[in-house]
Order: structure tokens, then C-alpha cells, then sequence
């Protein structure tokens, strides 16, 4: 059933990010600084800045501590030095994972994804080794008692592509550019959105077994605790109720 192991990624990558309540701020900050940085310190000008900005807001993150992110962005002070690199690797039996990363030390940090993927039965790759695999998209997560068929219909009149459904919730797909344009549209339509966010999703996946999912998960566990990294994807689609306790 591969919608519910697609539904089993959702569910994990949720998971992760619940677990990892300790460095959300961290990851924000980090993200609110370089969104400043790259297209200015106004929301309304910066589809980027605006996206990390309903994050932060989500998490109750201070407006003070938002504000001296902005400034140090829009800035020239040290925290301003943070640049993003993107490594590619292998996993366990092949499988694809993509690291992404804000630091303000190359050396160290491709050290540390280096040291993780070998520690775990994988490897490094060069740029462009699996980043083919991937899309970026947008991502609205929410929580509905619409059948799927009446989601669907609300998801394309708001402009989305495609979903994933299960238990009353459902991930959203549509355009990373029209992100936000979808995200309002459909809390028009009184859907209770969960997040919004950008990912990079997978277009060809592997079906892991229980074995193998139990290396991958180690592996991108591992990867998540470093304090340069930001994302974590993978191509794996876990097996059916893998993740349930």
C-alpha cells in the first residue's frame, strides 16, 4: 500500500520535528537571519522571510529574539555569515539522503555530515549525486473531517496539485511559488492548518523493510542532532504502521 507508506514518511518526518522541540529555536533563528539576508527584512517583499516568520509565530518564538534575527540578516554582524550548502549521500543499501545546512564553517560541518554517513553504513556523495531525486514543493499539512474526494476538490481549487489522506489529516502538495497563495485559500475554506512549509520531496522512492528502515532512521537521527543541520529528506518509503508504538 504505498500511499500508506508515503503516509508513514509524513508521519515520521512530524514525528522528528516534534521530538526535536530544543533546537527549533535554533533552526529558526538560523533560517529568519538568512530569509533577511537574501531578500531584505520585509515580510511582505519576501515570500521567504514570510513563511520562517508564520514558523516562529507558530512556535511562540519571542517577537524580540524574531526581531534581532531580522536586523542581523538585514545586517552586517558576524551571525550575517551563515551561508546554506546542501550535501547529498548515500544511506544504507543506497538509499538517497539530502542534508541541508546553514553554517558559518564549511570544514567543520562537512566533517560532521562526512562522520555521520560512515558511522552508518554510508557515504558522501558529490553535488548532483542525488539531488536529481528530489523536488522542491510546497507542503500544507492539516487536519480535516472532509472526505478525501471533497479535500481534493478544495485542494485544487486553491491551486495545490495533490495530497496525501489518511485518519482525518492529509498532506497538501502544490508549487513551492505559490505556497503561500495556497496556504490562504484554503484557511479561507475553514481548513485547520497544521504547518506550512517547503520540502524536498522524493520522485523515486525505495520500500524499506523493517530492517533496513531501523538503519535509515538511525542514520538521519544522527544527521538531525548536528548543529549545522536544518533538514534531513530521504527517498525511503517505511513500511505500513512501522512507527507505531
Amino acid at each position: 500500500m504505498a500511499g500508506h507508506s508515503k503516509w508513514a514518511n509524513i508521519k515520521h518526518r512530524k514525528a522528528r520535528q516534534d521530538a526535536k522541540k530544543g533546537k527549533v529555536y535554533t533552526k529558526l533563528i538560523r533560517e529568519i537571519t538568512i530569509a533577511a539576508k537574501s531578500g531584505g527584512p520585509l515580510p511582505e517583499d519576501n515570500p521567504r522571510l514570510r513563511l520562517a516568520l508564520d514558523k516562529a509565530n507558530a512556535e511562540n518564538m519571542p517577537k524580540d529574539t524574531i526581531n534581532r534575527a531580522i536586523q542581523r540578516g538585514a545586517g552586517n554582524d558576524d551571525n550575517a555569515n551563515l551561508e546554506e550548502v546542501v550535501y547529498e549521500g548515500y544511506g544504507p543499501s543506497g538509499v538517497a539522503i539530502l542534508v541541508e545546512t546553514m553554517t558559518d564553517n564549511r570544514n567543520r560541518t562537512v566533517a560532521e555530515v562526512r562522520h555521520a554517513f560512515t558511522k552508518h553504513g554510508g557515504n558522501l556523495g558529490t553535488d548532483g549525486s542525488v539531488a536529481y531525486l528530489f523536488e522542491k514543493i510546497g507542503s500544507i499539512q492539516v487536519k480535516t473531517s472532509l472526505p478525501e474526494e471533497e479535500l481534493l476538490e478544495h485542494v485544487i481549487d486553491a491551486g495545490g496539485d495533490d495530497l496525501i489522506y489518511s485518519d482525518s489529516e492529509a498532506e497538501i502538495y502544490c508549487s513551492s511559488n505559490l505556497l503561500h497563495e495556497v496556504n490562504d485559500s484554503l484557511k479561507e475554506k475553514g481548513l485547520d492548518i497544521d504547518s506550512t512549509q517547503i520540502i524536498m520531496k522524493p520522485t523515486t522512492t525505495v520500500e524499506a523493510d523493517n530492517e533496513l528502515a531501523e538503519k535509515v532512521i538511525k542514520l538521519i537521527d544522527f544527521i538531525e542532532d548536528l548543529d549545522d543541520v536544518q533538514e534531513v529528506y530521504s527517498n525511503v518509503e517505511f513500511p505500513d504502521n512501522f512507527f507505531e508504538e
